[in-house]
């Protein structure tokens, strides 16, 4: 099966319908209007408290003259978007609403620098943060309020599910369901990384060398496109490596201190999914010569890593020993 990568033009994205689920139609999508909008003293009852009562509100403090306002509302207003109304973000000038803003200091609300950013739930201050930051941190912040008010971004149940039926070994169904949750979020990176893996799992390479050369430039750094592009470039050595297991295993046989011998063990094993044995052969070099090959040992380790997923157990367990060897 094809999996659909993005926003094709003229066509509106369909997730796949599971068996046995029933149609849903979705509602109408707020207009911009509605879900962004400028407040100030006489609006905040209505807008921010009362409003709060029914769905998440973003209040964001800013001013005119505030230079990191001119980056952080811009990516506000972008994550805010890709809520689809599940929470709405109200902005307030504070040079143009000073008592307002007293107020709200005398209430324990610290505005004394901009931007401030505060999420309100319940008529209640749920969440804060100052100073300008970046879109994953904006969105990791959004995301926390949408689960304490009980709901979640578009696309997180679909990435959830994903990863489930990825760790479960249905790598088809959980490519299906990345390519849906990209269709509705075409920069998410979990979505992207997610897909990767699940043509790796295939066994289709050269399709997820072709998925990788269309990732978004701006996500091509984050930590689970990384992970996958590392686990796609340990996949290209493991092919080799492991059709010589029989030759590096006489080898090391016959002589424990041939560390290519191991190190080449140790990408046949990532590459069988033996990952505890693959993670041992590494740090039995770094036990004994650290230095072999600059490092080369410790640094395919941390491919492996990246590789395997920072909250992976084989990773975890594999870091623990790690450190003891370094820090011994």
């Amino acid at each position: 099966m094809d999996f659909i990568i993005g926003n094709k033009p003229g066509r509106q994205p369909t997730p796949p319908q599971r068996a046995g689920a029933p149609s849903v139609a979705s509602p109408p999508a707020p207009t911009a209007a509605a879900v962004i909008s400028d407040g100030d003293q006489a609006s905040f009852m209505r807008d921010v408290i009362e409003a709060s009562r029914e769905v998440p509100i973003i209040v964001d403090f800013w001013a005119t003259w505030c230079g990191p306002c001119k980056t952080l509302t811009p990516t506000l207003e972008k994550v805010v978007r890709s809520a689809g109304g599940r929470v709405r973000l109200v902005k307030i000038d504070i040079d143009k609403n000073q008592a307002l803003v007293r107020q709200l200091v005398q209430l324990g609300l610290p505005l004394q620098s901009v931007p401030t950013v505060a999420a309100f739930w319940q008529g209640q201050i749920a969440d804060l943060f100052q100073g300008a930051q970046p879109e994953s941190e904006v969105k990791r912040f959004i995301e926390s309020l949408l689960k304490l008010a009980g709901g979640t971004m578009p696309g997180a149940d679909l990435l959830a599910e994903a990863k489930a039926a990825l760790d479960e070994g249905q790598a088809e169904e959980a490519g299906e369901l990345y390519s849906a949750a990209l269709q509705q979020e075409p920069e998410s990176p979990e979505a992207w990384g997610g897909l990767l893996r699940a043509l790796l799992a295939l066994g289709r390479e050269d399709e997820a060398q072709d998925a990788l050369a269309q990732v978004p430039a701006k996500i091509a750094e984050h930590a689970e496109i990384a992970g996958a592009r590392s686990a796609l470039s340990l996949a290209a050595e493991g092919r080799a490596a492991r059709a010589q297991l029989g030759s590096y295993e006489a080898r090391l046989a016959a002589d424990p201190a041939d560390h290519q011998a191991r190190y080449d063990l140790a990408t046949a094993f990532n590459a069988m999914g033996r990952r505890a044995e693959a993670a041992d052969a590494l740090l039995e070099i770094v036990r004994r010569d650290r230095a072999w090959n600059e490092d080369a040992a410790r640094l395919q380790l941390l491919k492996f890593f990246e590789a395997w997923g920072f909250d992976d157990a084989a990773t975890m367990a594999a870091r623990r020993k790690l450190s003891a060897l370094l820090f011994r």
